[in-house]
């Protein structure tokens, strides 16, 4: 089931958000995300958030700013069963158009967004670092 984030999901959000980063982005320091992660889990009280649950179990969120996707997240033992796909297609269905960064080295990632139907857009460099990323968009 999808639904809004709730405030007693915070810390499985950020918990979650620490550990997929980490996993997915091998190539930026540990300690980058782990610098991070009072920031953003405060971010999340004000942000756009949909989780992905099954019985009391969180196991995938999208982040949203806008039309802006910050970031879809699915637990480590259970990515490529759809849940990705459906947090995406949910949030199809709210926008007609979405935008994102994925960092070029995330190939698994950038070919996930091309087969949802987003298109590169630009190349950039990501200033807090230093890797280079895509931005990526998809209309309706």
């Amino acid at each position: 089931m999808i639904r809004e984030i709730q405030k007693k999901d915070i810390d499985k959000v950020a918990e979650l958000w620490l550990e997929t980063n980490i996993c997915a982005h091998e190539f930026v320091p540990e300690q980058y995300w782990r610098d991070n992660f009072e920031k953003v889990k405060e971010m999340f009280g004000q942000a756009e958030i949909y989780v992905y649950e099954s019985g009391q179990d969180i196991q995938g969120f999208v982040g949203l700013n806008k039309d802006y996707i910050a970031g879809i997240f699915v637990r480590k033992n259970i990515q490529s069963n759809g849940i990705g796909k459906q947090l995406l297609d949910y949030v199809k269905t709210i926008k007609n158009q979405l935008e994102l960064s994925v960092y070029e080295k995330n190939i698994r990632a950038v070919k996930f967004y091309e087969r949802e139907g987003f298109v590169i857009q630009s190349t950039g460099k990501d200033s807090h670092t230093g890797e280079k990323e895509y931005t990526m968009s998809w209309k309706e």
